[in-house]
């Protein structure tokens, strides 16, 4: 996500305009457009960087972006994003989803009230966590590096699911990051352990309806990755998290607009896929925000937001760009950090 300044425990009042770009090339955008990456801040100056916040963009700023994008010519030579020193998941990825809801929010999701392995959640949602590792598309952050050198592993597992149903947010409650570190430590009490921490992972925080997590969702972003810091027996830890809330509330600015590619199944869970990928690669990537990003500030997945290749029309009768298990999805391409650069699917 594109770094904008934005106070961790209020509502986001900045619109996120990231960039979403092809392989025909990326220069920087016009003066107007704020081209520095940029951290959040939160209590104070020393905190800064770990209150960082990485917004999604909305399909439509992504296609104005991208428009502008296209008409230029990347400047220089290389790949059209640089490596700044930062901590990536170089292991692999461990992803935990957080199902904050009186009900299930995906048809076929956990039961509220319970936690469990993430092999047991048997949402489409859960179906697309449990096949992504390991796929040819997310084997492009592969083509990314830690500081020694070494290829990013293809590898994602989702770990555990917690389908947390106390003071769930409903209607179109504004829900700040303070909130959600909140919400994430009451998993972490020692006395309810709902959640096990874990450095590696990204605790995915789903919501549904209009819940508006950070305070901008559908009119400003479709969705984000930060981190925060939560106490686990009795020591200060950064927990990795993004802010996934139910992007088909906003068909029109948070989806591609397209027939879901699973049909009726679950046309909500076709709607997050996309945004859910994005946020994932780049907290891979870039999880602390001071990793992988070119010279607008712009991750490995801002730079081919809402753009999706090759598509095909599903057995379902929707449109897909991706099979995953068997199953198809529509799922934005990711920059491939080899050769010149370039939005690939694999």
């Amino acid at each position: 996500m594109k770094r904008l300044f934005a106070a961790a425990s209020v509502s986001v009042g900045i619109l996120a305009l990231a960039a979403c770009s092809d392989a025909t090339g990326v220069s920087s955008p016009s003066s107007s457009v704020d081209l520095a990456p940029s951290f959040s801040q939160n209590v104070s100056p020393a905190d800064a960087k770990e209150s960082h916040v990485h917004y999604m963009p909305l399909a439509s700023n992504g296609a104005e972006m991208q428009a502008r994008q296209e008409a230029r010519s990347r400047p220089g030579s290389g790949t059209g994003i640089s490596y700044h020193g930062g901590p990536v998941l170089q292991s692999g990825t461990h992803v935990v989803a957080v199902y904050w809801a009186s009900s299930p929010i995906y048809n076929n999701g956990p039961a509220v009230g319970t936690h469990g392995a993430g092999s047991a959640d048997n949402s489409l949602v859960g179906f697309f966590m449990n096949h992504l590792g390991g796929s040819p598309y997310f084997g492009i952050n592969s083509t990314y590096t830690d500081g020694s050198g070494r290829a990013i592993a293809n590898s994602v597992s989702y770990t555990a699911y917690w389908a947390n149903n106390t003071n769930a947010p409903s209607g179109t409650t504004n829900v700040s990051d303070a909130q959600m570190i909140a919400m994430l430590q009451s998993g972490f009490n020692v006395t309810s352990p709902a959640l096990t921490y874990d450095a590696s992972a990204l605790y995915i925080i789903f919501t549904a309806g209009k819940v508006n997590l950070g305070g901008g969702f559908g009119s400003q972003y479709c969705g984000y990755h930060t981190h925060g810091t939560v106490t686990v027996g009795g020591v200060a830890k950064t927990a990795l998290y993004a802010a996934l809330p139910y992007d088909y509330a906003y068909p029109g600015s948070c989806t591609n607009g397209t027939a879901p590619a699973n049909g009726s199944v679950d046309p909500g869970a076709d709607g997050e896929v996309s945004v859910l990928a994005h946020e994932i690669e780049e907290t891979t990537t870039d999880m602390m925000g001071n990793a992988w990003y070119d010279t607008r500030g712009y991750e490995n997945a801002d730079k081919c937001a809402w753009t999706f290749g090759t598509e095909y029309t599903s057995s379902k009768g929707g449109v897909a760009n991706i099979k995953l298990g068997g199953t198809d999805f529509l799922v934005q391409r990711n920059w491939k950090n080899s050769g010149s650069g370039g939005c690939f699917m694999s």
